[in-house]
């Protein structure tokens, strides 16, 4: 059975989007982006978060200098889909379509978001 996979605290993204924005970072670059201070005790914050998240298999830690440099181990698409889809099976019994209608119908889709979702539709019965 596959390991279902483990979300993130929303500070946790936080350190995520950080990441990826900026492809690798220490921890003294996440806790300045973070916070204005930088105190110790946020210092030690993110990381225990980083830890956290290396443990997840979120993170990849570079030890080869003294400041050791993180980098994401997920691409942000992967983490929106691992959300996503527990969404879909927690709302929605595991099917997409709830969710995927709710979005389209309460969403104010612009005239290229609609020919795009268009297009994912066409290609996915292509797939098919």
């Amino acid at each position: 059975m596959p390991r279902k996979p483990v979300d993130v605290t929303d500070t946790e993204l936080a350190i995520l989007e950080i990441l990826w924005d900026k492809q690798t970072a220490t921890i003294r670059q996440i806790v300045d982006e973070l916070y204005r201070e930088g105190t110790p005790g946020e210092y030690g914050a993110v990381q225990s978060l980083l830890e956290r998240l290396e443990t997840k298999g979120y993170v990849h830690r570079d030890r080869s200098s003294f400041a050791h440099v993180f980098s994401a181990a997920i691409e942000r698409s992967d983490l929106i889909g691992q959300r996503l889809q527990a969404v879909a099976e927690r709302l929605c019994g595991g099917s997409w379509t709830p969710l995927l209608m709710h979005l389209a119908q309460g969403a104010r889709l612009s005239a290229e978001e609609r020919k795009l979702l268009r297009k994912l539709l066409a290609d996915a019965n292509k797939a098919n």
